[in-house]
């Protein structure tokens, strides 16, 4: 079998996980340890008062509004969704929204561990989503803002009623900082840190709105609570929990290397940089997949693909035409050939979504690198085709 020919120009960084997610550019591990207060309690002074200060960045960044609360909490996203559903869902109907795997997670905990009466699924295959309209105004509504494992996004919140009785929980891990987020319609928001702004994992974002904060004080679940979800006491908010002073003990280290990228996202002009950032890269790469004929967005419609999580089908007829196994088995190669070049890492599609690849476009990659990537993805599909057609 003969090689194509590899492409002449490199990615400098070839970070393009979709989580966690590419440093930003001049990372360090020497300054994330100048600003981390190592060996300390966080409830000291100093590391306190740099807990609260990420929360006060992070809701300024976000345009969060004032009357809202956030805060740091344990588990990463995941931990903070189910903190919002364990503690808030019950009161009312509930209509989950599910196109791609997280939000399918989120509908076994509402249906099989909450066991939730009047819940209903609502489900769309990858690469699509749900009849948003469908919604009920007097049901809560837990959804993912930004599919990272399906790469479509609602387009916008318009479909949110805002006289709604019920409550929006939204899952916004690889869409906060990289999409606008309409808050007037969003009263529970979560992500982490480690997708758009490339921080360590494990810590979870919190942020709610006065109406979910009513919820909390005023209904009280019939189900047990652990220690890690609770957030009232005696029927109030524990505010201290939205001012640095997190449920259990934070990764000080975790907290630095936050605060670091929150300094690197004011340098690239705050919010909107990172916006344009993160547009420019899917930007690059839509253009490459749009003169490529072997490979497709996954999402259909362009009015609803992620700037972030880009998951892309391959299309080609021999490759198209092999049962999944078999197409995963393909894209596989071409990701261990790339990874083999140190061209891209982590690039194969999650593990439930379809036969493909999911490359990270989020504001800390840079458009120089997604477009020599181009190039090299042509590379390893010819060289896996080539490979296919002598087997």
């Amino acid at each position: 079998m003969t090689f194509p020919d590899k492409p002449g120009i490199r990615p400098a960084r070839p970070y393009f996980s979709s989580g966690p997610c590419s440093k930003h550019p001049g990372w360090s591990a020497a300054a994330v340890a100048e600003k981390a207060f190592l060996g300390r309690s966080h409830r000291a002074g100093g590391p306190k008062a740099q807990l609260k200060s990420v929360i006060d960045r992070t809701a300024a960044m976000l345009g969060v509004p004032e009357d809202y609360v956030v805060g740091i909490v344990p588990g990463s996203d995941t931990g903070a969704v189910e903190l919002a559903m364990w503690s808030l869902l019950g009161e009312r109907p509930v209509d989950v929204l599910v196109w791609e795997s997280f939000g399918k997670g989120w509908a076994t905990d509402a249906v099989k561990q909450l066991k939730l009466e009047n819940c209903r699924v609502i489900e769309a295959e990858y690469g699509a989503l749900t009849d948003l309209t469908a919604v009920r105004k007097e049901a809560d509504v837990v959804f993912t803002w930004n599919g990272t494992t399906s790469g479509a996004r609602v387009p916008n919140a318009d479909w949110i009623a805002a006289d709604r009785a019920g409550l929006t929980i939204c899952d916004a891990t690889s869409a906060a900082f990289a999409q606008p987020l309409d808050w007037p319609k969003l009263d529970v928001v979560t992500f982490s840190w480690q997708k758009v702004l490339g921080g360590e994992g494990a810590h979870g974002v919190l942020i709610l709105s006065p109406r979910a904060i009513e919820r909390l004080t005023s209904f009280t679940p019939e189900r047990p609570l652990p220690k890690i979800f609770r957030l009232t006491k005696g029927g109030e908010l524990i505010a201290g929990v939205f001012k640095g002073e997190t449920i259990n003990t934070p990764s000080m280290l975790c907290v630095a290397d936050y605060e670091d990228a929150l300094d690197w996202a004011d340098s690239v002009g705050g919010l909107a940089g990172l916006h344009a950032r993160a547009d420019a890269n899917f930007s690059a790469l839509q253009a490459w997949v749009d003169r490529t004929d072997w490979i497709e967005n996954l999402v259909a419609d362009p009015t609803m693909r992620s700037n972030t999580s880009v998951c892309l089908n391959i299309t080609a007829p021999d490759v198209a035409a092999l049962d999944e196994p078999a197409q995963k088995a393909f894209t596989k190669k071409m990701v261990g050939l790339l990874d083999a070049e140190d061209i891209a890492y982590d690039i194969n599609g999650y593990r439930d979504a379809p036969p493909g690849l999911r490359i990270w476009c989020g504001a800390t990659v840079d458009t120089a690198d997604v477009e020599a990537l181009g190039p090299w993805l042509d590379w390893a599909f010819k060289a896996t085709q080539a490979e296919l057609a002598t087997a």
